[in-house]
């Protein structure tokens, strides 16, 4: 919530919001901003309950519970 709060404060209220570009839009002067592909959770349990996730050396374990809820634990 501050880097949006951060952000409307950069740009001009006057200006509305349907005149503004978004980031990373030709002549923006950001650059593009790539949408990363969505990875299924599925995909990634294949029917278990949890899976151990190793990650820059350390060992993280991502469990889903019986709400539907994705927990992960170093």
């Amino acid at each position: 919530m501050k880097s949006s709060a951060l952000v409307a404060g950069l740009v001009p209220s006057s200006i509305p919001a349907s005149a503004r570009l978004p980031s990373g839009a030709p002549g923006s002067g950001l650059p593009a901003v790539e949408a990363e592909p969505a990875v299924a959770s599925s995909a990634l349990l294949r029917g278990r309950k949890s899976i151990h996730i190793e990650h820059n050396g350390a060992l993280y374990q991502l469990r889903a519970t019986k709400f539907g809820k994705l927990i992960l634990t170093k």
